[in-house]
């Protein structure tokens, strides 16, 4: 496995990562604990060594399977995880998001707990909260890096100025942000622009658009019914319907390349820029190996031009999630007033 580093930041991880939530929430069935240890292990194995997590996957639970995973090989691997919910310790009820300093701090001493770990590699912001300047915030991570409880600071979905602002104070290392074939707003919307002048490294999530792109899913009534796919946009039967273009443009090109559709679609990812990292999630071993072979899979000029030019003669149906959700995505956070 090739690895990578993360921007100008001096952090390197596998060039194809994991995406641990989907082992324990949203897609209607969940692993159990043991099997999910046993994937993330397999993971390192193949040669990933950047790990994906968050408090609120479970909630808490999904760090715990992290960390018991991870405990043998933490000196080869690197952790990320994310704070930024407010989430009931004893329901598991998500309140809404929340970036207060004090809660900044708790929630990272409960995700220390769950991982078995001293330092988190890695610290997200999960989502801006609109009511904590971005400042405060940066400035809190900014602190827990001084105090050797973090190592690097992220954010996740933010809007451009809030990022600049934040990288002001302290160093952004990367911006995880929803990113694939079939939605590339982080191209048009400053967010890359920004990564590229500021040496941020850039991780893709969802980089199969759900599973969309590998080409399994052809009609809405193959996701289980507790599949939150069911609930966005882009997973209505229409939106289906249409989207499906994109599979068969990559399915061309991986006919062409004895390769897959999902390591066509991580291959084009990869070769956007020098410092993305994808982390496409799986519960199953075979998808993990196919993703995982991704990143030998080289993509020529010809080839970006091919799916480039194919990809602009189809138009994305549907949100990518439902209007609550995507209110939370890009958001801006406000200006720390002057004392």
């Amino acid at each position: 496995m090739q690895t990578r580093e993360l921007g100008r930041s001096g952090l390197e991880v596998s060039a194809i990562g994991l995406g641990c939530m989907g082992i324990s929430q949203s897609y209607g069935t969940r692993l159990p604990k043991d099997e999910g240890v046993k994937l993330i292990r397999d993971a390192v194995e193949r040669g990933v060594t950047f790990f994906d997590t968050a408090e609120v996957y479970g909630p808490f639970d999904n760090e715990e399977v992290v960390g018991e995973a991870l405990r043998p090989f933490r000196d080869r691997v690197v952790i990320a995880t994310k704070f930024g919910f407010d989430i009931d310790a004893r329901t598991g009820a998500n309140r809404g998001v929340n970036s207060r300093p004090e809660h900044i701090r708790q929630a990272v001493e409960g995700s220390l707990k769950r991982l078995g770990i001293e330092t988190i590699d890695l610290l997200y912001q999960h989502r801006v909260d609109p009511d904590v300047p971005i400042e405060d915030v940066a400035g809190t991570v900014r602190d827990l890096i001084g105090e050797g409880k973090v190592r690097h600071f992220g954010m996740s979905e933010p809007g451009v100025q809030t990022l600049r602002r934040a990288h002001a104070v302290q160093p952004v290392t990367a911006v995880q942000n929803e990113y694939s074939l079939w939605w590339r707003d982080v191209e048009t919307n400053g967010v890359l622009e920004a990564c590229d002048e500021l040496g941020i490294g850039f991780v893709p999530y969802s980089p199969l658009g759900r599973g969309f792109l590998t080409g399994a899913i052809t009609q809405a009534s193959q996701l289980d019914e507790g599949d939150f796919r069911r609930s966005s946009p882009r997973f209505s039967p229409e939106a289906i319907r249409k989207n499906l273009a994109f599979v068969d443009l990559l399915k061309r090109v991986a006919s062409e390349k004895n390769a897959t559709p999902a390591q066509i679609a991580l291959a084009w990812l990869l070769a956007q820029r020098a410092y993305i990292v994808p982390i496409p999630g799986t519960t199953k071993l075979h998808r993990l190996e196919e993703n995982v072979g991704a990143a030998s899979v080289q993509l020529t000029g010809a080839d970006l031009r091919e799916i480039n030019e194919g990809a602009s003669r189809i138009e994305p149906e549907g949100d990518r999630y439902a209007p609550a959700q995507m209110a939370m995505v890009g958001r801006e956070a406000p200006v720390k007033e002057e004392a």
